[in-house]
């Protein structure tokens, strides 16, 4: 009976969190492997032309921008995370070891994480700027050219570099924050133990830090990896809604952006069904690499 009465307790406090989740997660995800076998479907008279097995699919495959957008989320998936880990892992190291002004420097490096990404974005476009930015005044220290990273005609790779770096600075915050509360919690006695072997930093870095962190490692690596692939708001804070620079548009989309663009045109035949048909593509390319993720880190982490 009390066991019972346990069971409803813990249902009744998790039920507004599955409210929420049935409606705005579930509820979507099973909608969209529905909507994406509807042939022509009109979103506003909620009407369709039969069924189809891969035709939106099909469609999304011939879009001109689709090949843009795997190619750019590909990108910045397989750069700025692998630089974003490595950056944030030695960086928690060196802030874990700093005695004085350790909380001030924690708060420094957290601030991007509570930061709105437009209006970061929005900064980083002005740093970058070719005219005024604070890049090319730096570079034209050393009597570098001014270099058009964001503005109208910027090349392809100007405007995916400045996009890595805005990538890559706002999302070190939440890493940096992780691998902090991991490196506290390892047992000193591992270091004590090392000390008194004489054994150098560097050994102690790969040999006992980086084994136990890698629980948290395989945490942040597949959390990154699903939220690089989600790349949408960082793309519209430095280039706005154009997704890339002026003269040069959608050069920067991604398949988030792609997904946008066809609910952009709500009303008009197979839209919605076609945006259906691009989240299912991220959303298998997404689960296949954190499966993948996931049978590494079998011989990988150590737990």
């Amino acid at each position: 009976m009390l066991e019972e009465k346990n069971n409803l307790k813990a249902w009744l406090y998790l039920s507004p969190a599955l409210v929420l989740l049935a409606v705005f997660t579930f509820y979507p995800l099973f909608n969209a492997f529905y909507l994406v076998f509807l042939k022509d479907f009109n979103y506003l008279l909620r009407e369709f032309d039969g069924y189809t097995l891969l035709g939106n699919f099909s469609y999304v495959v011939r879009n001109p921008n689709f090949k843009q957008a795997m190619i750019n989320t590909f990108f910045i998936v397989f750069v700025s995370v692998p630089v974003s880990v490595m950056i944030a892992l030695f960086v928690s190291v060196a802030l874990n070891s700093i005695k004085k002004l350790q909380g001030f420097f924690q708060t420094i490096y957290f601030l991007p994480y509570v930061t709105n990404a437009i209006a970061v974005g929005m900064a980083f476009a002005f740093i970058f700027h070719q005219d005024y930015g604070l890049i090319n005044t730096f570079l034209g220290w050393f009597n570098v050219n001014p270099i058009n990273w964001v503005g109208t005609g910027a090349s392809w790779g100007n405007a995916m570099f400045s996009l890595l770096v805005y990538t890559i600075w706002g999302g070190l915050a939440f890493k940096i924050m992780i691998f902090l509360s991991g490196l506290q919690s390892i047992d000193k006695q591992y270091y004590d133990a090392a000390r008194v072997d004489s054994t150098p930093r560097r050994r102690v870095f790969t040999k006992i830090t980086v084994p136990l962190l890698s629980p948290m490692i395989l945490y942040i690596v597949i959390t990154s990896f699903i939220g690089a692939f989600k790349a949408y708001a960082t793309v519209v804070g430095m280039f706005g809604v154009g997704l890339g620079p002026a003269g040069n548009p959608k050069s920067m989309i991604t398949m988030v952006a792609l997904v946008y663009d066809a609910l952009e045109h709500t009303g008009s035949i197979g839209a919605i069904s076609e945006a259906a048909a691009a989240s299912i593509i991220l959303f298998s390319i997404t689960l296949l690499f954190t499966i993948i993720q996931m049978w590494v880190s079998k011989k990988r982490v150590h737990y």
